[in-house]
């Protein structure tokens, strides 16, 4: 009995497997996993993975900046009514960050996305400052969700600095454990809200990465988990593990739990994969404490993490941007809050409404 249900298993297993090496390949192999904790312990972790270092600085974004939406006339303008402490994609975009609220926004790749045409009845958004969009607006998950269905702006995707578009979809959570993924297919905004929306890779997009992850769950991470470092792998080791590790409301255990996932789902640095090119090795780790509203910064490269606590950075409207260089091999240990220095915000990757 046990070697027919073991049989079943393998070659259920080897089925998917199969279905799973015809899905498309992205340039970035990122993954995003939040841990609910007990005693409202919430914490967020992403990997940035891509085929080159995209030189990322740190920067703290005070409240009261004027933005506009890097796309021309038709730009959509606002006021960051919350301060920042962002991770910055080749000095021209916001790729990750948390406010001064605790919500923390996360932009990963997908080769799937379609933002539609502009119709002239919207303001334009570069996709380069979407997750700071959200950042300097919303104070949780829920408030950006309600803004953000009515659509109030189209989202305009130019080529990075290193030719490759600029296709991605937004995850945003909160210190209530809530979570929403953002994604345009086909031209149309689909929104994922809540707090079973812990995982988050590439492609395919979100609807289909759960359905696979359907399969792996009635399968059951004790018996084996996808080893692979494509999407739909990561996504099921990301979301057993998450769920898996002990419930503690110790935060600097539950840091290092987290830290030991999202380390666990990364590729290593160098690695490749012959026919392959696009999958790519894990550049750096961002983790955040919702709660303590602590920033943790981990790079490939470094023997050290070090992190910013956001109470001891000045958020106050007309307090100068700040940055912390660790383009160029940069490293620190330890609080690096006092290490930021005055300097002028990078400007959003431009776009073109055609």
């Amino acid at each position: 009995m046990r070697h027919n249900i073991v049989n079943r298993i393998v070659t259920a297993a080897t089925s998917a497997v199969i279905c799973m090496a015809f899905l498309p390949v992205s340039s970035n192999a990122c993954t995003r996993c939040v841990y609910l904790g007990p005693e409202n312990t919430v914490i967020a972790a992403r990997s940035m993975d891509w085929a080159e270092d995209p030189g990322t600085n740190i920067y703290c974004f005070p409240r009261g900046m004027k933005r506009d939406g890097a796309a021309g006339p038709d730009s959509i303008t606002w006021t960051s009514k919350y301060g920042s402490v962002v991770c910055a994609f080749y000095e021209v975009s916001t790729v990750d960050g948390m406010n001064e609220k605790g919500l923390v926004a996360d932009v990963l790749y997908l080769v799937e996305s379609d933002y539609g045409k502009p119709d002239g009845k919207k303001p334009a958004l570069s996709i380069s400052a979407w997750a700071q969009y959200a950042l300097d607006n919303f104070a949780s998950v829920a408030e950006a969700v309600e803004a953000l269905r009515k659509e109030p702006f189209v989202i305009i995707a130019p080529v990075l600095p290193n030719g490759a578009p600029a296709q991605g979809h937004l995850a945003l959570s909160d210190p209530t454990g809530d979570s929403a993924i953002f994604e345009y297919i086909k031209g149309r905004l689909v929104i994922h809200h809540g707090r079973e929306y812990q995982v988050m890779t590439n492609s395919p997009s979100f609807d289909q990465q759960l359905a696979l992850n359907k399969y792996w769950e009635q399968i059951g991470g004790l018996v084996f988990l996808p080893g692979t470092n494509r999407a739909a792998d990561r996504f099921a080791r990301a979301s057993f593990y998450i769920n898996a590790i002990p419930q503690t409301d110790d935060h600097r255990r539950a840091v290092a739990s987290v830290f030991s996932v999202i380390r666990g789902v990364s590729v290593p640095l160098g690695f490749t994969t012959p026919g392959q090119p696009n999958i790519s090795s894990t550049i750096w780790r961002t983790l955040y404490d919702h709660g303590k509203r602590i920033f943790y910064f981990d790079s490939a490269t470094s023997p050290t993490i070090f992190w910013t606590p956001l109470a001891e950075m000045d958020f106050s409207e007309g307090a100068s941007v700040k940055k912390l260089t660790i383009s160029g091999g940069e490293t620190y240990s330890g609080s690096a809050a006092a290490m930021f220095t005055k300097a002028e915000p990078f400007k959003f990757l431009p776009a073109t409404v055609k």
